[in-house]
């Protein structure tokens, strides 16, 4: 079956700017929003076509560039479950985008189309939403003719998080089946998650209020209907929800401000006080991160490790608790990012792997456990439960009431916690519940390990194609002769540890660097990231100079 001569139509309507090339990442694609028409629209048509190759169950599409500034925006595809598009298709969406013409285009879609044995005639499906940038409402008419295109049956989520968009992938495509996910609506999402949070904490005493920075983007809303679901069960204060005024989006708040600077956003200064606990999303909701203030005012961020080591702790002792330890194996995946504290800590625990950055990386790599935990340090994570456990866990009779307990406080986090994706709204419940159970406060969580001190630095490169790594990102293979300049600058330090890896969105190289002292981390960090600088041929009076 040839191609339907309205594809080449719409095309038409939405070419592709010269001179710039668009690559399908980890995050989709992402740049400036100014450049991404065509790009819709072509994913448009590919999701319709992913759709037909699954036979007409619905595939996902984001529109959102996340923690990105304003002037950004983006897409992804989700496939069936919930999880990452396929990675075989990434290539795929890569060329497709970068198809210079229409008649390029519509050649390069018939001979994917031939390769991959997709039946045109089959139905396609897709549900798709967008965060709160002003470019989302045109991005999402090119991507609509790239539905109409096909002829695809869509279905408009509106403005909604990144999570609840992954939530409705896996509720549409469950539904009326023993795996159903919960209904597929928006309302389905409060309910599954607001009952499953009530029934964890229905004998712990109620929670100080805890401050929520919305990033000044779609989580404000979502929050906002979050707190009508949970009633006085957990008092929300949600702060930084200004979702219309121009600029505000990701500036100065939100979890990536608040990871990378490493202090308060400016806009809660007098909000939070000492003792307080208070967490950011970022733009789209999928990011969390918690910090307080101590007795004398001095800020201390809670990241993505210091989640995965509170969580993990708690689901590992709830097992033992119920009885299923030989049953149900509890691991942790990571990033190199990952603070060597943390990694020592929950080592010292459970079964602990290291896998390259990215979010598929670290959910497939979770897929072989149990029960699986990942977060990445910048506070995207979540908690899988196999199959074959909830199974278990729905069929497993306890013989105490100790154990009772435990398995339906371990089936409640199985509804409790977004399996899909990292969801910041769903994770900071699940945070709360277990300091509800273990009566910690931030201070008594932040204790668990003591970070070490690190610095992240990035670099501009011309080629970010350029630095090429192994060992799980770990460890550079080319330029040659670079790793080796990095070990000998690390084995200077005292508790050093640094690695270089390509940015997956931006052609800049980012330099992760840790020591035993804040000033060696920084001084570490900088002076790795000089070297990256000459390496890549760097015009010394043109050095920046922080890496002099």
């Amino acid at each position: 079956m040839p191609i339907p001569p309205a594809v080449a139509k719409f095309a038409d309507l939405h070419p592709k700017p010269a001179h710039v090339r668009f690559q399908y990442g980890t995050a989709g694609f992402r740049t400036v929003a100014s450049v991404l028409d065509s790009v819709l629209f072509r994913v448009g048509v590919l999701a319709a076509l992913r759709s037909k190759k699954l036979d007409g169950k619905t595939i996902g599409v984001m529109v959102t560039a996340s923690h990105n500034p304003e002037q950004d925006n983006g897409v992804k595809l989700v496939d069936p479950r919930g999880e990452m598009l396929d990675t075989s298709w990434e290539g795929h969406a890569t060329v497709l985008s970068n198809a210079q013409t229409t008649d390029d285009f519509i050649n390069e879609l018939d001979k994917f189309v031939q390769a991959a044995k997709i039946d045109l005639s089959k139905p396609a499906r897709v549900v798709y939403g967008r965060d709160t940038r002003p470019s989302g409402a045109s991005l999402v008419a090119a991507l609509e003719d790239g539905f109409k295109a096909l002829g695809a049956e869509a279905r408009d989520a509106g403005v909604t998080t990144t999570p609840i968009l992954h939530y409705l992938v896996r509720a549409i495509n469950t539904k009326g089946t023993k795996d159903s996910y919960g209904d597929d609506s928006e309302e389905g999402y409060f309910l599954k998650l607001s009952a499953a949070y009530k029934k964890l904490v229905a004998t712990r005493q109620t929670p100080s209020p805890l401050i929520i920075d919305c990033a000044n983007g779609v989580g404000a809303p979502i929050a906002a209907r979050l707190v009508e679901h949970l009633g006085d069960s957990m008092p929300l204060i949600l702060e930084n929800t200004s979702i219309t005024t121009p600029g505000a989006l990701n500036n100065a708040c939100g979890a990536d401000y608040v990871k990378t600077s490493q202090k308060l956003p400016p806009s809660l200064d007098g909000r939070l006080q000492p003792g307080q606990r208070g967490c950011s999303l970022d733009g789209d909701a999928d990011r969390l991160m918690y910090f307080y203030l101590d007795e004398r005012s001095q800020f201390h961020m809670l990241d993505g490790d210091k989640i995965a080591a509170l969580v993990a702790a708690f689901v590992v002792e709830l097992v033992k608790t119920a009885g299923l330890q030989s049953q149900v194996k509890v691991g942790v995946v990571q990033t190199a990012y990952a603070n060597g504290a943390s990694t020592k800590y929950l080592s010292e625990r459970l079964p602990v792997r290291c896998v390259p950055t990215g979010v598929k990386h670290l959910h497939h790599a979770a897929e072989h456990y149990n029960i699986g935990v990942y977060f990445e340090a910048n506070g995207h994570g979540t908690v899988l439960f196999s199959p074959a456990t909830q199974e278990t866990l729905r069929d497993y009779q306890p013989s105490t009431p100790a154990q009772s307990t435990a398995l339906e406080h371990l089936r409640s986090l199985n509804q409790l916690i977004n399996q899909t994706v990292g969801d910041a709204l769903s994770d900071m419940l699940l945070v709360e519940v277990v300091l509800a159970h273990k009566a910690y406060s931030g201070l008594e969580w932040d204790s668990l390990y003591v970070d070490l001190p690190n610095r992240l630095v990035k670099v501009v490169v011309a080629d970010r194609n350029q630095f090429k790594t192994e060992d799980a990102e770990r460890q550079l293979i080319s330029p040659p002769g670079l790793q080796q300049k990095i070990n000998e600058l690390v084995r200077r330090y005292d508790g050093g540890r640094s690695f270089v890896r390509p940015s997956g969105t931006e052609d800049v190289v980012r330099v992760y660097a840790e020591a035993s002292s804040r000033a060696q981390a920084d001084e570490l960090a900088f002076r790795v990231g000089g070297l990256v600088y000459d390496f890549c041929g760097g015009n010394p009076t043109t050095r920046p100079k922080e890496f002099i």
